[in-house]
């Protein structure tokens, strides 16, 4: 298990499938397993997609 940043939230997910990922790195996460490691550019790429899809709601922290 590991914690991941997603764009300042902090999550921990499962790094089974991604062993050799290393802190500062960057990793693909769905339903809470790190599936492949990706470079800086690849990530930014998919969070402006996700961005951009409105899908990254569950992320986001509501306040109370």
């Amino acid at each position: 298990m590991g914690k991941v940043d997603f764009n300042g939230v902090i999550k921990r997910v499962c790094l089974h499938h991604v062993p050799d990922a290393q802190p500062g790195e960057y990793v693909i996460v769905h339903v809470g397993f790190a599936l492949q490691r990706v470079d800086e550019a690849e990530a930014h790429k998919v969070f402006e997609f996700l961005e951009g899809m409105d899908q990254l709601d569950e992320l986001r922290v509501e306040e109370s």
